[in-house]
């Protein structure tokens, strides 16, 4: 699991936070540093002392999120921690506010979500080269995987409408991971780290 670190405990991860909140909320034209500031309860000199300008507060906004998605991966995947239901816990719990920030970004569009896009694609890819042979277009499946994954997130309300739960409560999150790993066949993911995911959620499920 991802441990919490003492930035997590400073006002310029509240400003982070509250930032990521309100960037996926209203989009970035429309958030101002005093709403920002009144978000995280501090005031906008504090903000701008500590990220200086609102664009570079939505880079750091950026940088966490990649930096986040690239430590559940090496935790969860590389790690070998699928099977652990606390570890599928800590992601439920931290995780939605950060994807709806990167989707907000990515329907917005700018370069910027172009980039963690790519950079998505290329984690997801990462894994897929190690899993199957040279031959597949791991590329293409990264591309089109990752489109589909965030594409739930994009459309949670819609998805939860359909499900009749919150896709970010436990029981719609189990839902989802389930029927996710109903429709990828098990060697495109690799049987262990499938095996494992599977293991997860069933323990997980069985705690809630």
């Amino acid at each position: 699991m991802r441990p919490i670190s003492e930035e997590d405990l400073t006002a310029r991860a509240r400003i982070r936070d509250a930032a990521m909140g309100l960037f996926a909320e209203q989009g970035v034209k429309a958030t101002t540093i005093r709403g920002i500031a009144e978000a995280a309860g501090v005031s906008p000199g504090l903000v701008q002392h500590h990220f200086g300008s609102k664009e570079a507060l939505r880079r750091a906004c950026d940088e966490y999120v990649i930096g986040y998605i690239r430590g559940q991966v090496a935790t969860g995947v590389t790690g070998g921690n699928l099977e652990r239901p606390e570890f599928i816990e800590n992601v439920h719990r931290t995780a939605p506010p950060l994807m709806k920030y990167l989707c907000r970004a990515l329907v917005d569009g700018s370069p910027e979500a172009r980039a963690m896009f790519d950079e998505l694609v290329s984690v997801t890819e990462e894994h897929l080269a190690r899993e199957s042979g040279p031959e597949a277009d791991h590329r293409a499946r990264a591309a089109v995987l990752t489109a589909m994954k965030l594409g739930i997130t994009v459309l949670h309300e819609h998805v939860s409408r359909a499900l009749g739960t919150d896709i970010y409560s436990p029981p719609g999150a189990i839902r989802v991971g389930k029927a996710h790993l109903d429709l990828i066949r098990p060697e495109f993911l690799g049987q262990k780290l499938f095996d494992q995911a599977r293991t997860g959620l069933a323990k997980y499920e069985g705690e809630q």
